[in-house]
């Protein structure tokens, strides 16, 4: 027998109704679970449910009760566990910042614990997944390096090396990205002055950076129109430099396809130059 697309239409919104009437369900019976949990102002039976929570990876649930019973263990032999649980459930959630914060004030706490190798890790992975896009303020990317980088130097057996690793790799060709971005924002509003100078420290502090070409071109063009646009008494040497920078391009990569427009801005140099020195004879 064909089912008819009103029929299908029907049971698929049946369906979907199903689905939420469940999941509202689960979550209001977590909910009463929690509440049930803290009305009875037991605390060991609370940390209890907040670990069978855990258990289950109902992350919020559990972080709700351990939240609740902390003050009752602080500075007990249990406060270091329920703190790293904590701060482990709302890794889970996703919630980075939150759980940086309370990782980074267990390490400075429970710097003994058996968790602590844990906890460093995991700091170190909150900071990576907050790293934003090179078009952005890369402060968190540094925090990011500078913890993973200190946890590879404290666990240098750890399982998490290699993966680390790749992350530093990641990190570092953001900052080089961000650094090739500030430069050539320069050079796009026409301040070829403290382009060069900021395309110039790009290259110096990341050398291998995958936009070297990228920086030695832009720093001779930038170094040409500052030279054009510069008072006569500075023309000459800045000339001079834009010609040091073309040759230094060509050396590195004499089969670029921009050879032959940085030739014609070679030429624009050697001109003025030949004519200055006429004129000054």
């Amino acid at each position: 027998m064909r089912i008819s697309a009103t029929t299908i239409n029907e049971m698929k919104r049946l369906l979907t109704y199903f689905v939420v009437i469940v999941a509202v369900a689960t979550l209001a019976a977590a909910c009463d679970g929690v509440q049930q949990a803290l009305k009875t102002n037991d605390p060991q039976y609370a940390y209890e449910q907040a670990l069978k929570f855990y258990g289950e990876g109902k992350w919020k649930q559990a972080s709700d009760l351990f939240t609740a019973c902390r003050h009752i263990y602080q500075g007990s032999p249990r406060e270091d566990s329920l703190s790293f649980y904590n701060a482990r459930c709302k890794f889970k959630e996703r919630s980075w910042d939150e759980a940086a914060t309370m990782l980074d004030d267990f390490r400075r706490k429970f710097g003994r614990s058996g968790f602590i190798e844990d906890a460093e890790g995991m700091f170190a992975l909150c900071h990576f997944y907050m790293s934003p896009e090179p078009q952005r303020d890369q402060t968190v990317t540094t925090q990011a390096i500078i913890a993973i980088t200190e946890f590879i130097s404290r666990y240098p057996n750890s399982d998490k090396v290699d993966e680390f690793e790749e992350m530093l790799d990641t990190l570092t060709k953001r900052l080089m990205e961000k650094s090739y971005q500030n430069a050539y924002t320069y050079f796009k509003i026409g301040r070829y002055k403290s382009a060069i100078v900021a395309f110039k420290n790009a290259l110096k502090k990341y050398p291998d950076t995958p936009r070297k070409e990228d920086i030695m071109y832009y720093t001779a063009v930038a170094a040409y129109r500052l030279a054009a646009n510069s008072v006569e008494s500075k023309q000459t040497d800045r000339y001079l430099a834009a010609l040091d920078s073309y040759y230094s391009f060509i050396a590195e990569y004499p089969e670029s396809k921009r050879c032959k427009e940085l030739g014609n801005i070679a030429d624009n140099c050697r001109d003025f130059l030949d004519k200055n020195r006429e004129t000054t004879k």
